[in-house]
């Protein structure tokens, strides 16, 4: 029996995103939970987000970007043989989503699957990309983060309501002739998994129907965890890939709060060089999708080199953590 021919490594080669065209200002959410667009952004740092059309599913969206990145990457449709897409907010649990996304894409004859690791989901699913190519098993993967965060939060609830936004971003992972990833740091901290979560579980069968659950957070012990976590995790991804944070030209972590990013930063003594994504600002957490909205951002604006590395982090409901250098494309 032959198993497949591994290559030397992987690296992202497009990038694209999808933003929906409703801004919506902190005034606006500010009115359901009795607060103000200055305490929404001392607590945060944000200042605006998108919020979906009817009509920009989980699928629209990821299929929007995932085109984008597939024309940037210079790869056609039907040489994608793996569609990956990260979700926390895809309301139905069968069928999966990412089968329609890659139809829609034109990828028709790849294997595709949801990973459900909500906020971190995004670096899981590029981790495992990296490992399916240089594995041999694929030879383009599509990586997509899609989230509809308005469809799970409760507009009244003070704790999550002004925290979320909608949107979608992707990335094309092809063969290398030299690793474009570092090793990934993941772990989880699942004793603590009740910090995130919805409201009530799903009804049973059979039972009657009740109101749907919505997304509550624990947001102290949340920080808490998050500001430890982070900079630990993204420490040991620059040793498992042999870097160090002047060799950098991004810091890329889960748009969650602008305070964690700004915690973080601090904590890793980043060089002035060494760029900062804060697309929280006018994106707020788009959950799954944050860091390659915020990747597209940096990329998009001129603000990071081409081929410069990047220190991406996720980290969120479970509590689930993946860290990974990555050269961007």
């Amino acid at each position: 029996m032959r198993g497949p021919v591994a290559v030397p490594g992987s690296r992202i080669l497009g990038v694209g995103a999808h933003r929906p065209a409703r801004v919506v200002s902190n005034a606006e959410v500010a009115a359901a939970i009795d607060s103000s667009d200055e305490w929404i952004r001392r607590r945060s740092g944000i200042a605006t987000r998108r919020f979906a059309a009817p009509d920009e599913s989980v699928v629209e969206m990821a299929t929007a970007a995932s085109l984008k990145a597939l024309a940037q990457a210079g790869v056609a449709p039907d040489a994608v043989d793996t569609v990956l897409l990260a979700s926390m907010s895809q309301l139905e649990q069968s069928p999966p989503a990412a089968p329609r996304v890659a139809h829609r894409i034109g990828a028709r004859a790849a294997g595709a699957l949801d990973v459900g690791a909500a906020c971190a989901g995004f670096v899981h699913a590029l981790a495992t990309a990296d490992s399916l190519i240089r594995s041999g098993n694929s030879r383009h993967v599509v990586v997509v983060g899609s989230e509809r965060m308005s469809d799970i939060v409760d507009p009244t609830d003070r704790g999550t309501a002004f925290l979320f936004g909608d949107g979608a971003g992707a990335v094309v992972v092809g063969p290398s002739a030299e690793p474009g990833m570092g090793p990934v740091v993941w772990g989880s901290a699942g004793d603590r998994h009740e910090a995130i979560a919805h409201s009530r579980p799903w009804p049973a069968p059979g039972a009657p129907v009740a109101t749907a659950p919505t997304l509550r957070m624990d947001g102290p012990t949340v920080f808490r965890w998050a500001v430890a976590t982070v900079p630990a995790a993204a420490r040991a991804a620059l040793g498992a890939a042999g870097v160090a944070a002047a060799d950098l030209a991004a810091f890329v972590p889960h748009q969650a709060n602008l305070r964690i990013v700004e915690a973080a930063a601090t904590a890793l003594r980043l060089p002035p060089h060494v760029v900062v994504a804060r697309d929280i600002v006018r994106t707020a957490n788009t959950s799954a999708a944050s860091i390659p909205l915020a990747m597209e951002e940096l990329l998009a604006r001129g603000a990071v080199p081409r081929r410069g590395l990047a220190l991406l982090v996720g980290f969120g409901a479970g509590l689930g953590h993946a860290a990974q250098v990555v050269a961007l494309p």
